[in-house]
């Protein structure tokens, strides 16, 4: 498992080449800025103690070069840094996005999505920002300190040692002081994640809390939540105001006593006039660099901490490990389950023919689930195996199973976009008949603009029946061999749903289709049933013949 660390390492490593280029710039700019002071003492020196105005006026050329040198190098280094900072931010974006989505899953067990976007935005931001610190916080800081010895030592060998002993304590005091400022960082950074994600939990069921009259206990939670999120966050804070107090303290103190150092040396006459003031000017200048490195270590502190949280996504477990295999081309569509125990189901025997439009009723509803997580391998069994045309389903990539198997579970998401792009996310084609055998047609003519219409995010502007027709002419619409649906007409009513039966068993006709559902209408379309009870296959005959003979079928599809 990759750490935090070795993230943060190989993510700076992916921009040397624009962190080499904007770290020499910067370290050019920073020199420049350390002569600026060395520049003055000697035109104080060389021009105007001994009045020569031919002296002051090449003098001041100079300085005039240096400032116009230093402003050139940062610009341009401003640039690349920032260029490396977006680049490895979006890097580590497209990774976490990338791992959110791989077909083998796993990455969003134990977390809620909210806590994901939070990782993908705000940690890869902070890591980011590392980018731009290196060569201002770090080589320009350490460019400004060298010439600045440099220029002391020719003042002064006091100076300049004062100079050169000091700055590594300065710079090991702050990798001290940082350490608390990271442990509570990464606390931060946990809470403000989990409060994210119970805020768009609790957003995306708002129709549901107040439907059931739970928006206060849904309010209490949140709040609990984000206090803890408050508390977390002003001890982060705290941390951060107590290091940047320390460490202004301690270079206030070194810089005060590098101008004491030369203010004795100017009275025993060591100094002239000129190097007293280009001292006292470097000392004044010195409080940038080190500063610098005192946010360095801040920012070093939350980029480890959020390279932490990048890297625990990244090495999640997979759900169900890679096969290499692909599916036989073309998918006859012929599913099998052989002794399958996973969850509720204990020993299920299911064969589903090519072509076949099968039923499958569970009394226990955890069931049906497990069923369609198993057949569209979104987890494996716990024993015994699924097959696909007679290939075990965990010898096939899960992507390219997923272009031949479709489960389409009983809450399916929509997207923020017009009902057309929702349908049509996995359609290579026209979409008007899976519009209509879904009955989703119907729900666009009640659209202001049809299928043109924009839906807000998870579907949000819609009855959950028309929710549920569109997510059904979606899964209809990908034209997959074998399609398995759980409960797709739960909010529909009795009229609609039997439309609906009708034209997805001509809509399926030919190809493999499973329907997980206790509705009559859909059951009653189907050319056969299997029923399970206490996780095993009790039943098996047409929907009629089950409903004359079995009693505990019976109860579970009319009662």
């Amino acid at each position: 498992m990759a750490s935090g660390s070795e993230l943060l390492r190989e993510n700076v490593a992916g921009q040397r080449k624009l962190l080499a280029a904007s770290s020499t710039l910067a370290a050019v700019h920073q020199g420049g800025e350390a002569l600026v002071p060395v520049l003055i003492g000697v035109i104080i020196d060389s021009a105007i103690a001994s009045g020569s105005a031919s002296a002051l006026l090449v003098w001041v050329l100079v300085l005039a070069a240096d400032f116009a040198v230093l402003s050139i190098a940062y610009r341009f280094s401003a640039r690349f840094a920032e260029r490396a900072n977006q680049r490895a931010a979006h890097e580590l974006r497209m990774r976490v996005t990338e791992r959110v989505l791989d077909p083998r899953g796993g990455a969003e067990s134990a977390r809620l999505p909210g806590e994901l976007v939070n990782i993908a935005t705000g940690d890869a931001r902070r890591v980011g920002k590392l980018q731009f610190a290196i060569p201002y916080g770090l080589c320009a800081s350490l460019a400004g300190v060298l010439v600045s010895a440099i220029a002391l030592l020719r003042l002064s060998i006091p100076l300049g040692l004062t100079v050169l002993l000091g700055a590594p304590l300065i710079v090991f005091g702050a990798q001290l002081i940082g350490k608390p400022l990271e442990r509570r960082s990464d606390a931060e950074q946990d809470e403000a994640a989990f409060a994210s994600g119970v805020a768009a939990d609790l957003v995306s069921g708002l129709r549901v809390l107040k439907g059931i009259g739970a928006e206060r206990p849904a309010n209490a939670r949140y709040h609990a939540r984000s206090r803890s999120s408050l508390t977390a966050t002003l001890r982060a804070a705290r941390a951060q105001a107590w290091h940047d107090a320390t460490i202004l303290i301690l270079t206030g103190l070194f810089i005060a006593a590098v101008a004491l150092v030369g203010v004795l040396l100017a009275m025993h006459g060591s100094l002239g006039i000129g190097g007293l003031v280009a001292a006292i000017g470097l000392a004044q200048y010195l409080l940038g660099p080190f500063q610098a490195f005192g946010r360095l270590n801040g920012l070093l502190a939350q980029a480890r901490a959020s390279a932490g949280r990048i890297a625990a996504v990244l090495d999640t477990p997979h759900a169900v490990p890679g096969g290499e295999r692909a599916p036989a081309e073309p998918v006859r569509g012929a599913l099998s389950l052989r002794a399958v125990r996973c969850g509720r189901l204990s020993g299920v025997d299911i064969e589903v023919p090519a072509g076949a439009l099968l039923g499958i009723v569970c009394r226990e509803p955890d069931a049906a689930a497990t069923l369609a997580e198993l057949s569209g391998r979104a987890r494996d069994p716990e024993s015994g195996q699924v097959y696909l045309d007679g290939v075990p389903l965990t010898e096939l990539d899960p992507a390219l199973l997923r272009t031949g198997v479709l489960s389409a579970a009983h809450n399916a998401e929509l997207f923020s976009g017009t009902l057309a792009e929702n349908v049509s996310a996995a359609a290579g084609g026209v979409i008007e008949p899976a519009l209509r055998a879904a009955g989703a047609e119907e729900v666009a003519t009640t659209l202001a603009q049809g299928t043109a219409t924009r839906i807000a995010e998870r579907g949000g502007s819609l009855s959950g029946g028309q929710r549920q027709r569109v997510a059904l002419a979606r899964a209809l619409a990908a034209e997959p061999p074998v399609l398995i649906v759980h409960d797709p007409t739960t909010a529909v009513d009795t009229v609609t749903e039997a439309q609906i039966a009708r034209s997805l068993r001509e809509y399926r006709e030919g190809r493999t289709t499973i329907l997980l559902t206790t509705s009559p209408a859909l059951l009653a379309e189907t050319e056969s049933v299997v029923f399970l009870a206490d996780g095993t296959v009790t039943a098996h005959g047409s929907h009629a013949q089950l409903v004359h003979e079995n009693a505990d079928y019976r109860t579970a599809v009319l009662s």
